[in-house]
């Protein structure tokens, strides 16, 4: 119950779990930035790569809820599980990738610009995937949230 608006077992449940599941996972992320660099960065919460994943927290909450209403044996559930499968493929396979070819680009533009990056455009930005752990962590964080928010919040 969300107010006085019943969600639970609805899409509603399910949008609202997987959206709060991505913020929650961001937060996580700045705390852990927090605790592990030992200064505060909020440009964290809206940037993609590090621990954990919100990708994964996301599409993995959202196919752990759809299993929880619509059962693991549907074909609604099957289809959430594919997406959570290609986008934490994705995540940690080729955005990973990219995020390592921007580094080598950037190294490249450093050294033949010498003094003047700028004039031929910014730096690409590096951290676009992430490792199989932070995947692993993200998924493992979208089990979890979705679980709790099913069974302990809304029913």
């Amino acid at each position: 119950m969300l107010g006085n608006i019943n969600i639970y077992n609805t899409g509603y449940e399910v949008i609202f779990v997987m959206f709060t599941a991505i913020v929650a996972a961001q937060l996580l992320k700045v705390i852990l930035y927090t605790l592990i660099r030992r200064k505060w960065d909020f440009r964290m919460l809206t940037t993609t790569g590090g621990m954990p994943s919100s990708h994964s927290a996301g599409v993995v909450s959202l196919s752990m809820i759809v299993g929880f209403i619509n059962g693991f044996d549907s074909t609604l559930f099957a289809v959430a599980f594919g997406n959570a499968c290609i986008v934490m493929y994705d995540a940690a396979g080729i955005r990973r990738a990219s995020g390592k070819m921007a580094v080598c680009l950037n190294k490249i533009m450093d050294d033949f610009y010498k003094h003047d990056v700028q004039a031929v455009g910014e730096k690409l930005k590096e951290l676009l995937g992430h490792t199989p752990i932070e995947v692993f962590a993200g998924a493992l964080f979208g089990i979890i949230y979705s679980y709790y928010m099913h069974f302990m919040v809304f029913q």
